[in-house]
């Protein structure tokens, strides 16, 4: 057998380590052997930082491909810092008694180790960059991965037969305050593996941010999937044998045979607006996407793309809807309802509030229908009018600006109305810091002489810790808990319904009822000590120069018992 070129087996090695293309570790791998033998190395070590915090903890990887006997004497040493922060080291060893290098084999393996290091710097950066981009910092793969993937689809098997779903885990945040942030994600993990195996290698399930996923898969695991977004038990202490059931509310594409694939907001364009219908529903957690849901997605870009022009040119209007003395008949106030007219059409209000709530765009608008109420007060105080109590609608968006109060005390002050005919609705919240937002709005509100109410009371889990907790100064009872609206068990809504009356006036609260539509119910509002009413039977909500009649007259007739 021919012996081997120390020269030519070593600018092979060189060449295989440099050489950008075509990179085949395994015959790179049996070259490094070669070289390292007639090198007479016993052990070559490479170790990998992404910083030198890391490097002093031991946080790295460490490699010796090569390790055939004692390494005894460490023959040669580097180790390099990168300007990024990597830390690149390289160790060669001998067993004791071998031949030590000459000076020509020290430079051969000098440029030898620090071409295998630069070798290892490419491709483990690489690998750091796969994960930066395509992994989230708690390690879930994340949205560019699942757009990757749609990528990957499109240019190799496509999309028939194939459904893509948004979810998000209904009252996650109740998990985190219940039982902490360490153990929900614990169960956040547990809930992916969950669907992370029920699609296996078949499709692709990535989170998009905190308890909001996407995943794509055939359509033959579908009701799988659905199932396990109805409801699963996830096992969150082993030891105890204690259990949660997550369920989510999830957008799905059942992607026809006819599907476009143009980019790859293609197929999150249909799941999107179908998740988000999803998470309004009261019932149903499962919205598909369909020639509505289209229609949807075409509506939300309608209104996004006319909404500056609709306030800079004033197509939001404020109507207002009287709120009554049950007894009487007077108008004791007024809800201000907001109404946009485009192109002589009223535009529904769930048309477009509920994609304003998508964003800080809601509050935009809520700052507008305030400085619009104010200015109608004041012109019917000018006017010399019986001016009523007006409430306006804030989103709870509006608890992440920790200024609210100065700011809703400016435009109140900059149309000169004194704070006594403001009132602010605010509807419930769901979590603890959420609510110690709340309480400091509140609070503030209270001081200065603005009312605050609680609006739908009744709806949501935490109503009676809302109004134990918070100084309101009026409670607005939903119509949902009406005796005989939407309820079989009429006794049982009459107990509630009078309970609920009783308590606010006990609190020293005032009383409202939305949503009165007949006769009948004015009589229960009547009955059960609830004073005040809001709603059809009286009146819709009015066009300003309407609203300013009924103030003239003053109210409606008393019904008769």
């Amino acid at each position: 057998m021919e012996p081997l070129d120390f020269n030519e087996e070593f600018y092979k090695m060189i060449d295989l380590m440099v050489s950008p293309d075509n990179y085949d570790r395994p015959k790179m791998m049996q070259q490094l052997f070669k070289v390292a033998r007639m090198f007479r190395l016993t052990k070559v070590v490479s170790e990998f930082y992404r910083n030198p915090a890391m490097e002093a903890r031991g946080e790295g990887e460490v490699l010796s491909d090569f390790d055939e006997g004692p390494a005894d004497i460490k023959v040669l040493y580097r180790r390099y810092q990168l300007k990024n922060g990597v830390v690149l080291k390289a160790s060669a060893f001998m067993a004791e008694g071998t031949e030590p290098l000459n000076e020509d084999e020290e430079k051969k393996l000098d440029l030898c180790i620090r071409s295998m290091l630069n070798l290892l710097s490419r491709n483990r950066m690489q690998a750091v960059i796969e994960m930066l981009g395509y992994q989230d910092r708690d390690g879930y793969p994340n949205f560019p991965a699942f757009f990757r993937y749609l990528e990957k689809m499109q240019s190799t098997c496509g999309f028939k037969g194939y459904t893509a779903i948004l979810y998000n885990l209904r009252q996650f945040s109740l998990i985190n305050r219940d039982l902490g942030h360490d153990m929900g994600d614990r169960i956040l993990r547990v809930h992916f593996e969950t669907i992370k195996a029920i699609i296996g290698d078949k499709g692709f399930v990535v989170r998009v941010g905190g308890d909001n996923f996407a995943a794509i898969f055939p359509n033959e695991l579908l009701d799988k999937i659905i199932k396990a977004m109805e409801g699963v038990p996830v096992v969150y202490d082993k030891e105890n044998d204690r259990r949660v059931m997550i369920s989510a509310c999830a957008g799905v594409f059942i992607i026809p045979p006819d599907f476009k694939y143009i980019n790859q907001g293609s197929i999150v364009d249909m799941i999107y607006p179908s998740c988000q219908t999803a998470k309004l529903e009261k019932e149903g957690t499962i919205v598909y996407a369909s020639k509505k849901s289209l229609a949807e997605k075409e509506n939300m870009s309608r209104v996004r793309r006319h909404f500056e022009e609709a306030l800079e040119k004033n197509y939001f209007h404020a109507f207002y809807q009287p709120k009554v003395d049950v007894k009487s008949g007077k108008i004791i106030g007024a809800e201000a309802l907001c109404r946009w007219i485009y192109e002589g059409s009223v535009v529904p209000p769930m048309e477009f509030i509920p994609i304003l709530e998508q964003n800080t765009d809601i509050c935009r608008l809520d700052f507008y229908m305030l400085d619009r109420v104010c200015k109608d007060i004041r012109s019917w105080l000018d006017k010399g009018l019986n001016v009523v109590r007006v409430s306006v609608n804030l989103s709870r968006k509006h608890l992440l600006d920790v200024d609210l109060l100065e700011h809703l005390m400016r435009v109140i002050d900059k149309n000169k109305v004194p704070y006594k005919y403001i009132e602010i609705e605010l509807t419930e919240t769901t979590t603890e810091v959420e609510l110690k937002k709340l309480r400091r709005l509140v609070e503030g509100l209270r001081e200065v002489g603005i009312s605050t109410a609680v609006d739908d009371f009744g709806v949501g889990y935490s109503s009676l810790n809302l109004i134990r907790e918070l100084p309101w100064n009026v409670l607005k009872i939903d119509r949902s808990l009406l005796p005989g609206v939407g309820n079989d068990n009429k006794k049982m809504s009459n107990l509630m319904f009078g309970h609920i009356a009783s308590m606010a006036k006990d609190m020293g609260l005032e009383c409202i009822t939305e949503g009165v539509e007949t006769a009948d119910q004015v009589e229960i509002l009547k009955n059960n000590d609830c004073p005040y009413a809001q709603g059809f039977f009286y009146d819709r909500p009015l066009p300003v120069e309407e609203f300013e009649e009924r103030l003239k007259k003053g109210g409606y007739d008393p019904v008769s018992s």
